[in-house]
């Protein structure tokens, strides 16, 4: 039998407080109610698995950052100090690193690395080093993106496996807002204007190129849609994006609970909806990014988001922080006594 989202909001209102008077974080432990279909809501055990990939587009000059940051940030998050790695440490969550697609000579996993008191897991399982650069070429054949896809459902199910109940994916990649803003016109019909946003700080100049690099990937992309659209899709992608369309589709079976990062991982949310429809109705949307695309996204997947901090980190970093809230929205759901327990008549809003 399904619980309804009128079912949950009149066990809310029924709780020792006005109706209503927690405000947002009432919506907050509805959708969570809604998500686990459950009046006793849980957010642990939890994980965190941050994707890393880079991308052959930052040749064509759509970010201030050099890729080579990718893979010193790789040893910024195995060593603990790293926003991710701090943040999950302080919030009890279990942190994965799985290398997809770095520009990195690592081979090996590497087991509980880290220090600061910070265990990381860390994963290669590497599709290719890098996309291709989709100003130029496809960025993925349609074998890349399936195997990009696989290795982040692989990593659903040992998250399921393992006895998680909320999961975020996370990514790490310089240059993944292009591929992003791609998805967002492709699969979502955003606007070039607002697809494209300034990352991590790009200048005017370099606005204008990504803007131009866009514009013809996702041209090309349009092009073949009608014949194969999951080509057109793996042109455009990411290898980290992938996996995290895997990821999100395989969490969804699995009965996990999404919590959905900022404008990369809701691109990918969007691949995710395209292979599965209805993987979204998993998902908590954490946070609104800086990013002006974000919001358009999280309305294709009929998301709202639940912090507006000017984010625009990645890394899972939104839904680190969105946890706080998601405990105390369980708590008062599952622990708080209701006002018939108390002898007390409802009156509404008071």
């Amino acid at each position: 039998m399904t619980l309804s989202i009128d079912e949950i909001r009149r066990h809310l209102d029924g709780l020792t407080k006005p109706p209503k008077s927690l405000g947002r974080l009432e919506e907050l432990a509805a959708r969570l109610c809604l998500v686990q279909q459950t009046l006793s809501p849980v957010t642990r055990p939890r994980r965190l698995v941050l994707f890393a990939g880079d991308h052959g587009v930052v040749a064509s000059g759509v970010s201030q950052w050099p890729s080579e940051i990718t893979r010193l940030m790789i040893g910024g998050i195995r060593e603990g100090g790293a926003a991710s790695s701090v943040f999950a440490r302080e919030t009890s969550t279990d942190l994965v690193l799985v290398d997809v697609g770095a520009l990195s000579d690592d081979t090996d996993d590497q087991g509980c690395a880290g220090g600061r008191d910070a265990p990381v897991r860390s994963i290669v399982r590497r599709v290719r080093a890098g996309t291709r650069n989709l100003a130029d070429e496809p960025a993925l054949t349609s074998a890349e993106f399936a195997q990009a896809v696989e290795v982040g459902a692989e990593q659903a199910l040992a998250a399921a496996g393992d006895g998680m109940r909320v999961v975020i994916a996370g990514e790490l990649g310089i240059g993944n807002t292009t591929p992003a803003a791609c998805l967002a016109m492709l699969l979502a019909d955003v606007p070039i204007a607002i697809a494209v946003g300034r990352g991590a700080g790009a200048d005017d100049a370099t606005i204008e190129r990504k803007r131009s690099v866009v514009e013809k990937a996702v041209g090309r992309a349009l092009s073949q849609w009608e014949s194969d659209p999951t080509a057109a899709i793996a042109s455009v992608c990411g290898l980290e994006l992938a996996a995290m369309a895997g990821f999100f589709v395989a969490a969804r079976a699995a009965g996990l609970t999404i919590l959905l990062d900022g404008y990369v991982a809701s691109s990918a949310a969007l691949i995710a909806e395209r292979l599965s429809p209805g993987v979204a109705q998993s998902m908590i949307a954490a946070h609104l990014s800086r990013e002006p695309g974000h919001r358009r996204v999280l309305d294709r997947l009929g998301l709202v988001p639940f912090l507006e901090w000017d984010l625009c980190l990645g890394e899972g970093t939104g839904g680190l922080l969105l946890l706080g809230l998601l405990e105390a929205a369980a708590a008062m759901t599952g622990r708080m006594a209701t006002l018939a327990s108390l002898g007390i008549s409802s009156r509404g809003d008071q």
